[in-house]
């Protein structure tokens, strides 16, 4: 007899694993785990309204929903929720509990316009269409076989560049956050994000569980950062590129692809063996990058809106 999921409730640090536990499922393209989790959590913005939730079975935790507001927009009013039911839970009504739950407690924090990744199969978008959300952009997840893969070369050092890790820069990383808010600010999409609050940076970000410093690597030129690329480890072998940037006036010179070969050469060495990254579908020259080490396509996403009435 199949259990119709009836029970939906905020999450708590002590649901950490198992929201972790279905997330993975549901989305094995991204770390995530327990500690992130948590951490995540107690340090969310208090103008984002946070909430995570938890969809119940049986004593079991079989859905959850990322839910917030886009407190970095300079654009107010929009709300963001991410919906993950377990595979072997669909078709229960988690989804919809869980959907119709974060958007009360939105509309109640006053977003006006709800975004949600949502992957790009028929099951997934037929769910999001009939809530009432329409497709937008699209999202690639990519991976690369570390343990197999045929790394370019480490590169020369072009003439006044010099190349760093993050943990060179624990006295003081502000100008890793500077560098940070200006790729940000132009990266694809359809939420903006203007990083302004370098305390909050510093706790969700710089200290972030995931973050491997000594992983991720900074091109300086003239002695400040112009270019890096972010990387996260789960400890298990997986790394992740959260982030490659240059700033605006030195794109074009190829520093994007010397900082990630950087990284990916010393988290092979380090003993991570599967490489994964994202990318917007519009984000063509970050693509072309990514394909030049040979990561490979693993699945797609669409961004969904809904508007409030």
């Amino acid at each position: 007899m199949t259990v119709i999921v009836r029970d939906v409730r905020p999450g708590s640090t002590e649901d950490a694993e198992g929201f972790a536990r279905v997330r993975r499922a549901a989305l094995p393209f991204m770390l995530t785990t327990g500690p992130q989790l948590a951490h995540d959590w107690a340090h969310a913005h208090p103008d984002a309204h946070a909430r995570p939730l938890v969809a119940e079975a049986d004593g079991e935790i079989v859905g959850s929903a990322e839910v917030a507001l886009a407190h970095e927009s300079p654009e107010p009013g929009d709300g963001l929720v991410n919906i993950h039911v377990h595979p072997e839970h669909t078709g229960r009504g988690a989804g919809t509990l869980l959907l119709r739950t974060a958007e009360e407690h939105l509309a109640r924090a006053g977003a006006r316009r709800i975004y949600s990744w949502v992957l790009d199969d028929r099951p997934s978008r037929a769910f999001a269409e009939r809530h009432g959300y329409q497709g937008r952009r699209s999202a690639y997840f990519l991976r690369l076989d570390l343990a197999t893969a045929e790394l370019p070369p480490l590169q020369d050092l072009p003439d006044g560049v010099e190349l760093r890790t993050a943990a060179d820069f624990a006295a003081d990383p502000r100008p890793l956050f500077e560098l940070d808010a200006l790729t940000t600010a132009d990266e694809p999409g359809d939420v903006a994000a203007d990083l302004t609050d370098y305390a909050h940076w510093l706790a969700t970000t710089w200290r972030h569980p995931l973050q491997a410093h000594e992983l991720t690597m900074v091109a300086l030129a003239d002695g400040r950062p112009v270019a890096f690329s972010a990387a996260l480890t789960d400890g298990l072998g997986r790394y992740v590129t959260g982030m490659t940037g240059t700033a605006p006036g030195f794109r074009g010179r190829g520093l994007a692809k010397l900082v990630k070969n950087a990284s990916l050469h010393r988290a092979r060495a380090a003993g991570c063996t599967e490489a994964l990254t994202g990318n917007d579908a519009a984000n063509a020259p970050m693509l072309a990058v990514n394909r030049w080490f040979g990561y490979e396509i693993s699945a797609q996403e669409v961004r969904h809106v809904r508007t409030l009435g």
